[in-house]
């Protein structure tokens, strides 16, 4: 994937988010929907951006790491009041 269709996906991503953020959701739905969305964007810039996709070791790394903090994030989401 290129650079240029990478950043397209990005937009793409963005402007999801924004879309569901205008839709009236809230509460968990929107904070499982949104950590989603930003997985997703983070694993791009990774592995795009950074070129990470051409360093298997330190990529599993990266994708170890923000997988935890991710699933963190979820945990607190979830359990939010």
């Amino acid at each position: 994937m290129s650079v240029t269709r990478a950043w397209a996906w990005l937009i793409a991503l963005t402007a999801t988010s924004t879309a569901v953020a205008a839709t009236g959701l809230s509460g968990r739905w929107l904070a499982l929907v949104v950590l989603a969305l930003a997985w997703a964007k983070a694993e791009l810039i990774l592995n795009r951006y950074l070129h990470l996709a051409q360093a298997q070791n330190i990529a599993r790394g990266f994708a170890l790491g923000l997988a935890l903090f991710m699933l963190a994030l979820t945990g607190l989401a979830v359990a939010a009041p």
